[in-house]
């Protein structure tokens, strides 16, 4: 066998062991049919939330067999062909084999960062919100192209969207949005994108063709469910009704049915404007919850802390990652280094890489500490 599939075979033999270890594969099964038990319960629905959650669980189950089982045979598969092609002097098998094994490669690294989306709340819900910056329309513009970018990011993994808020600029765009992505590990992938993002173009809104450098801020927070309690006590909080608009002056509310609640010992402030105001008084305190959970998630861990810290104000020394359109093509992460030129398919929701590139960096920071910690 040659010296790269070699690598090829040692890498997913690699990640099926850590896939292995992640999901405890001996007791997988077992855990699926007490899974399958539970769902047949004739009082299942009574908890919608509970029932919701477990049917989520089950689902994350599921994939994660089938993915193990999927690389597993794959694995498996393609080293026969190999061990085939190799005994017949067949260089097109072999050629065919060790393709499909670098695409395994692939899917399995991608799997194996999947499976360290394990910390408290990584596998919850998440509440995205975003705020352009400093920059008048050019800033409302680009926190409408990353509300898109991120939207069009939900959508390709099968999340349910949905929009909680939202402001629209004076002349287009958006001052803020305010989202609820719902899916499997939703908040463990979203969680690295919080920060400043800095946007480099020729603005289609000046005049003489000069670079414009625009930014907005991106804030993620999990979702908490009714297994993590968050008090909030009356007298902490005040409830303020307003009038709001969509995008462009649209669908004006006649009445009052906006809601904002301010925190105030954090001064945390929160906002929802659909059609009900009592949606909008039960949205707004879920978000506050979610934030309130947020800052003691912060207080426990000291890399996510800095990484809030360090996000500031939306504008200069505080991004995380530039977007730059003109006079090139790059987007390039501040915090890993990872960059592409494919700046068409990141806002078009292309941010997997972006992500895992972070992820494994806090793994591995995370795992440089323990082993400190040990020493």
């Amino acid at each position: 066998m040659r010296t790269e599939t070699q690598y090829n075979v040692d890498a997913i033999t690699k990640s099926l062991r850590l896939l292995g270890q992640r999901m405890d594969w001996e007791t997988a099964a077992h855990r699926l049919e007490e899974f399958d038990a539970m769902i047949e319960a004739p009082d299942l629905w009574n908890d919608p939330a509970k029932a919701q959650k477990l049917m989520r669980e089950r689902q994350g189950l599921i994939e994660q067999i089938s993915t193990y089982k999927l690389i597993e045979s794959g694995l498996r598969d393609n080293v026969e062909l190999i061990e085939l092609g190799e005994s017949e002097n067949d260089e097109e098998i072999i050629t065919e084999a060790e393709e499909a094994l670098k695409a395994l490669v692939e899917l399995s690294g991608a799997k194996e960062l999947e499976a360290l989306l394990n910390g408290e709340a990584d596998g919850n819900d998440t509440f995205l919100e975003i705020n352009a910056g400093a920059g008048g329309t050019e800033s409302c513009d680009w926190a409408s192209m990353l509300a898109r970018m991120y939207v069009r990011w939900a959508e390709k993994k099968g999340y349910k969207v949905e929009l909680q808020a939202e402001s629209a600029g004076d002349e287009t765009g958006i001052k803020s949005a305010g989202y609820k992505i719902s899916g499997l590990n939703a908040y463990g992938w979203l969680k690295s994108e919080s920060g400043v993002h800095r946007l480099v173009r020729i603005s289609p809104y000046g005049s003489a063709d000069k670079r414009q450098t625009s930014f907005a801020s991106v804030w993620v927070y999990p979702v908490v469910d009714d297994n993590i309690e968050i008090d909030i006590p009356d007298r902490d909080i005040r409830i303020d009704t307003y009038r709001s608009s969509g995008a462009g002056g649209q669908h004006v509310n006649t009445t009052d049915s906006a809601v904002r609640i301010t925190h105030l010992p954090t001064n945390i402030v929160v906002t929802s404007s659909m059609k009900s105001q009592h949606q909008n008084r039960e949205a707004c305190m879920n978000a506050l919850r979610s934030r309130l959970y947020q800052v003691e998630l912060d207080r426990r861990n000291a890399s996510i802390n800095a990484q809030h810290d360090a996000k500031g104000d939306a504008g200069w020394g505080n991004q995380i990652r530039s977007y730059v359109l003109q006079p090139y093509q790059m987007v390039k992460d501040l915090r890993t280094g990872h960059e592409t030129s494919d700046t068409g398919g990141v806002l078009d929701g292309d941010l997997d890489k972006f992500m895992a590139a972070t992820l494994a960096m806090d793994v591995a920071g995370k795992s440089r500490a323990e082993a400190n910690a040990e020493d």
